[in-house]
């Protein structure tokens, strides 16, 4: 393509020669996939009657986005599926779904998950590292929420987990998003205004932005 003939087997001769064919890297395989990738999970609550609450959650591999969160005291497959339909009222479902071998996930759910065209990836048998974005977040919500607060019941267990994902999606930085929240935020000039700290959580966290005087 440059003007110069050489015959195919000089130029055979001087090239690296690979020891296995190319293929796509694994960062590579997730970049192309993460905007079709969800992972659900649960994690249990005491409260301080010591009820054990279970917390279900549908997270986004795309932006680390909290899609769907519910609470119940008795978790059953029916239950579960049903959260993952209003998880997608009103858009079309990811191609994978990747969650534990847990049986929780029972018939009910298999077959809603079916119907609902997505495929299921199950990781290997007690090996939550495998599912790694949803235990990050179950241990965030811990170690920055939950370990501080004293739950009283469903609701109040309901109202927490709301506020803290308000705060999570437009205010809590992410490295793996080069600093930036799930919900993107604008980055404010010096020159618009003063620096305001607002509280969040009831001052557990708080957040701080300019405003334009």
């Amino acid at each position: 393509m440059i003007g110069i003939d050489v015959v195919k087997s000089t130029v055979d001769r001087y090239m690296i020669r690979r020891r296995k064919p190319p293929s796509p890297t694994w960062r590579a395989f997730l970049k192309n996939h993460i905007r079709e990738i969800i992972a659900v999970d649960y994690f249990v609550v005491p409260t301080v009657r010591n009820q054990i609450l279970f917390v279900f959650l549908v997270l986004a591999h795309e932006r680390r986005r909290v899609l769907h969160f519910n609470v119940t005291a008795n978790p059953t497959a029916e239950w579960t599926a049903q959260q993952l339909v209003e998880a997608f009222p009103w858009e079309n479902p990811p191609r994978f779904l990747l969650r534990d071998r847990d049986s929780i996930y029972g018939e009910a759910f298999q077959e809603r998950v079916e119907n609902m065209g997505v495929e299921q990836v199950l990781i290997a048998a007690r090996s939550p590292w495998q599912n790694p974005s949803v235990e990050r977040l179950i241990g965030s919500i811990r170690r920055e929420c939950l370990d501080h607060v004293i739950v009283v019941n469903e609701r109040h267990l309901k109202r927490i987990l709301k506020d803290y994902f308000d705060y999570y999606h437009c205010w809590r930085t992410h490295q793996s998003l080069e600093m930036d929240c799930p919900e993107s935020r604008e980055v404010h000039a010096a020159n618009r205004g003063h620096v305001i700290e607002s509280e969040d959580l009831g001052g557990l966290h708080h957040h701080y932005e300019r405003i334009a005087a």
